[in-house]
């Protein structure tokens, strides 16, 4: 398995959680799909996951709205609806880490880079995520952003910024962005990040990553190394 040396000068490097550290089977637009498709709408998985990937979740039905409808009316409506759905989904489902990103988070936390989290999650949902796979901050992770917490979520950089102004970093070519979706990697790289990085993981595929303009896509986080 060929490796990628990070670079040595990174201070930061933030993680998108579902699809890149959290390994959830794609719950959050399975049951985003369902709770559209209860609502009316013709629509399928893939084309949820090409509009609504990485993004806030209420931004995420906007747009698949406007895609097949045209009219994004109805949006806060289904968002709840979403949310109620996605809060019994979760009850019973089994969370955890992807053993390759929970690896690299190790390896990164014992040579003193920060770990951060960020996702297009409101928090209560994050948190949970984090409660069932045993995470806690200041042992698996450092920080968490998430969409509750900026006012532009992806592919705004604004978790990014705040992340940084957090840590205490202002140079934004010191700090890495993983994630499995296009709107992962435009955040990172609107906000300067010095390398961008897809996974295979999750929602969108290399291709899809790379068109994005990743600077590197993998398989697996773990072929990261410092």
């Amino acid at each position: 398995m060929d490796t990628f040396r990070l670079p040595s000068d990174l201070r930061l490097f933030v993680f998108d959680m579902a699809g890149t550290t959290v390994n959830e089977d794609n719950v959050v637009y399975k049951t985003l799909l369902s709770t559209l498709q209860r609502a009316g709408y013709d629509l399928d998985l893939p084309l949820v996951l090409r509009e609504g990937a990485g993004k806030e979740k209420l931004q995420a039905i906007r747009d698949i709205l406007q895609r097949i409808d045209g009219n994004d009316g109805r949006a806060r409506e289904l968002y709840a609806n979403f949310r109620e759905e996605l809060t019994e989904a979760y009850g019973d489902l089994t969370v955890r880490s992807f053993p390759g990103a929970a690896d690299l988070i190790g390896r990164l936390r014992r040579n003193g880079v920060t770990v951060a989290l960020n996702t297009g999650y409101d928090r209560a949902t994050a948190e949970r995520l984090l409660r069932k796979m045993q995470w806690k901050k200041g042992e698996q992770y450092d920080l968490l952003a998430t969409a509750d917490d900026v006012a532009a979520g992806r592919p705004a950089p604004d978790m990014i910024q705040l992340l940084m102004e957090l840590s205490g970093i202002r140079v934004p070519t010191f700090v890495a962005k993983a994630g499995d979706s296009a709107v992962d990697i435009e955040e990172g790289r609107r906000a300067g990040c010095g390398l961008t990085v897809g996974v295979t993981t999750g929602a969108q595929s290399r291709a899809q990553l790379m068109a994005a303009g990743a600077d590197l896509v993998v398989d697996d986080l773990a072929v990261l190394v410092m």
